[in-house]
């Protein structure tokens, strides 16, 4: 199981700006901190805004903040919502099967399993449990 960097990069804005309380960040400021393109991450944090993860402020003083507060942020839920497929295996998404052994094969069953209890585990976790009580200037200054 690997999520997209879209995934992860949806992750890290969130806790990047949860740790800014409130104040507003910039697809700048977060490209230069985790290294990632602007024109990736203006995708993410659309995408973001368009499901009230985060408030975005459109102008010249502009930005973004958390949309919604940090414990009410599951993990599970945005893992869903920015992951196009969570078909570990081909045969997952296709009832008309591919494969040869589609009767006998319990292959799909054992991955299915292993994906409900992935996104069980994640499930039970939200945004705050990822940064605690950190603040952006102690998080990134150790």
């Amino acid at each position: 199981m690997r999520l997209t960097s879209f995934t992860d990069y949806s992750v890290r804005v969130l806790m990047y700006v949860a740790m800014k309380n409130g104040e507003l960040a910039s697809i700048r400021e977060v490209s230069g901190i985790y290294e990632i393109s602007s024109n990736h991450l203006m995708k993410v944090v659309h995408l973001l805004g368009k499901g009230d993860y985060l408030e975005t402020i459109r102008g010249k003083n502009g930005g973004f903040r958390l949309g919604k507060e940090a414990k009410d942020i599951n993990i599970g839920e945005l893992v869903r919502y920015t992951e196009d497929d969570l078909n570990i295996v081909e045969c997952f998404g296709n009832k008309d099967g591919r494969c040869a052994l589609k009767e006998e094969c319990n292959f799909s069953n054992v991955m299915e399993e292993a994906l409900a209890a992935f996104l069980s585990t994640i499930d039970k976790y939200t945004l705050e449990d990822l940064i605690g009580d950190k603040k952006l200037v102690t998080f990134f200054n150790q």
